[in-house]
């Protein structure tokens, strides 16, 4: 009889940091929080899995999440396997450096939603989204390095900004593999633009102006951002902040110009160079 919490099987899929926007296991990061940002990316990796399981049920899905959370607050053992280890594992982390467990378990909230969600009204709705898929890791590394609260709002808008980008670079996948679209409703109505618009060679007039007024949003977003790394104390962590701003306003340019429906948009070693030399210049300032 299968576990009716965990299933028969570890869903762990062999996706790594290479598929993210942000560089994950940075050496900018000071050698004493590498590993408590790895367990934290092992256990978002994990529950990011467990929701894209094309083999389980949104229930199985929300069971297996729900237990995560319970093993990740101390209120259930995890098993000796290596999806659920990775939540006790980030147990002790936080406990060890005192940032809030909400940082990991509003993911959770977030991954529920995508187990039952799959299409968004408005704007306003998947920027709510975002605040629990996204905006808890910003907030996760800046609390870990000792930042001051005022650095939340515009790493949330990063976030944010970053998590809408994921979502035009992926697209046509998402709907193809897990019918699934982030695509606000309203403004695909606007421009007389359907969702399944993404499954064609290429975009429709009407679909390519619905990627510029959410480009148009993640621009609004950037802008917020632009004075997070000079807000932020620790200079490992400032110059982290300044490659990731610079890549998310690298990659909104990309999206501008390219077409993620006839092919997947991404980032190349001229905007790396670019990004890393922002880094650099933020690392020596004093």
């Amino acid at each position: 009889m299968p576990d009716p919490v965990w299933g028969e099987a570890d869903v762990t899929s062999a996706k790594g940091a290479d598929n993210e926007n942000f560089p994950v296991g940075s050496l900018l990061f000071a050698k004493a929080n590498r590993e408590h940002i790895v367990a934290y990316y092992n256990f978002a990796r994990v529950i990011d899995d467990m929701v894209d399981n094309a083999t389980l049920t949104p229930e199985a899905k929300i069971a297996r999440l729900r237990g995560m959370e319970e093993v990740l607050r101390g209120e259930r053992e995890a098993p000796q396997r290596a999806d659920a280890q990775t939540a006790a594992i980030l147990r002790r982390h936080l406990v060890e450096t005192g940032v809030p467990f909400e940082t990991a378990s509003d993911l959770i909230t977030a991954f529920c939603q995508d187990a039952v969600k799959n299409r968004y009204e408005t704007w306003d709705a998947l920027l709510d989204y975002c605040r629990f898929s996204a905006n808890p890791v910003g907030r996760f590394l800046l609390l870990l390095h000792g930042e001051d609260a005022r650095t939340l709002p515009l790493s949330d808008a990063l976030c944010s900004a970053l998590q809408v980008i994921n979502h035009l670079q992926d697209v046509t996948s998402d709907l193809r593999t897990l019918d699934r679209s982030y695509l606000p409703q309203d403004m695909l109505d606007a421009e007389n633009a359907q969702v399944e618009d993404v499954l064609l060679a290429r975009s429709k007039p009407g679909l390519r102006r619905v990627f510029d007024r959410l480009l148009d949003e993640v621009d609004r977003l950037n802008r917020q951002a632009a004075d997070l790394p000079a807000m932020v104390r620790d200079r490992r962590m400032r110059a982290y902040c300044a490659v990731v701003v610079a890549l998310s306003h690298r990659l909104a340019a990309r999206l501008r110009r390219e077409d993620p429906v006839a092919d997947r948009v991404k980032l190349g070693r001229v905007d790396a160079v670019f990004a890393l030399c922002k880094g650099l210049i933020a690392l020596v300032r004093r």
